[in-house]
């Protein structure tokens, strides 16, 4: 039995520090090299326990199934995990508010993958980097609702939370994809200096069956800017009628209730044409 510790990240910076499929050859390799049987994973952090047991774990009983059935074996361990090793963020399902501004039965779904594709460690990165991107606009959203509790107990003025907003990138990109991977999406703007409205419009050249979904979200994009306003108006009514934080709390529980629907549905369908197309052409 052996402890693990490390960290799930896009790209590699060390021993069990990287994407999940680096995981697996890695635990493998003590497998197959020290006879370590169990793996016990040092972390109370959800997401990792979830990779872990999800992704890490069955992955690595197959590949040293593989390897210690496979004649001249070694090589097994080098291929590429055949499977989509990114799960996209779930849906909450909790609606704090009683506003409803879009119909989410009516959201289109992308096709299916192709059959038996085999995702490379670079599509893999791309799909994962989606999920990283979206992840930083979750951690704004709580600073969002910490703003809205200090604005209630006087901690801060509206003054003071309207020039935090102003600082954060959901303010800043206008909702646009291309715009705060501009801003945060490494792994393309080191390749190309990615113009604002180019990743759509690759991944709707690279599948014409994404078109609906690609509609779908950049209508969803304009209405969660329209809500991040509200909450900014919310703040300016309320230096003319201090104490009264109703209209305050209602569209920062909106841009709740949006924000986490929007980017749960956009990683469900797209990652995985990210992971097949990539953010650019060529970049796969």
């Amino acid at each position: 039995m052996l402890n693990v510790t490390g960290d799930f990240s896009r790209a590699s910076t060390g021993f069990l520090a990287g994407p999940p499929g680096q995981w697996v050859e890695e635990l493998a390799g003590l497998t197959l090299e020290h006879g370590i049987t169990t793996f016990v994973l040092g972390s109370d952090e959800p997401r990792a326990i979830q990779i872990f047991a999800q992704e890490v774990a069955p992955a690595v009983r197959e590949l040293v199934a593989a390897e210690r059935t496979a004649p001249g074996g070694a090589a097994v361990a080098q291929q590429a995990p055949a499977a989509l090793a990114v799960t996209p963020t779930p849906d909450p399902g909790v609606r704090l508010s009683t506003r409803r501004l879009w119909d989410e039965t009516t959201r289109p779904s992308a096709p299916p993958p192709p059959a038996g594709h085999v995702y490379p460690p670079r599509g893999q990165a791309a799909g994962q980097h989606l999920v990283d991107v979206h992840d930083h606009l979750r951690q704004e959203l709580a600073q969002v609702r910490d703003l809205l509790d200090q604005v209630t107990r006087g901690a801060v003025s509206p003054g003071g939370a309207r020039a935090a907003l102003n600082e954060m990138t959901m303010r800043q990109n206008n909702w646009t994809l291309g715009a705060y991977c501009a801003a945060y999406c490494t792994v393309v703007t080191q390749h190309h200096g990615l113009e604002d409205a180019s990743i759509f419009p690759h991944l709707r050249r690279a599948d014409a069956g994404l078109a609906p979904v690609l509609d779908r979200l950049t209508e969803e994009h304009v209405v969660i800017h329209g809500v991040v306003e509200s909450v900014d108006r919310a703040l300016v009514e309320l230096i003319g009628r201090p104490g009264d934080f109703t209209a305050l709390r209602e569209a920062v529980d909106l841009l709740t209730d949006t924000l986490l629907s929007h980017l749960s549905y956009e990683e469900h369908q797209i990652v995985e044409p990210l992971a097949r197309h990539g953010f650019f052409p060529g970049q796969l």
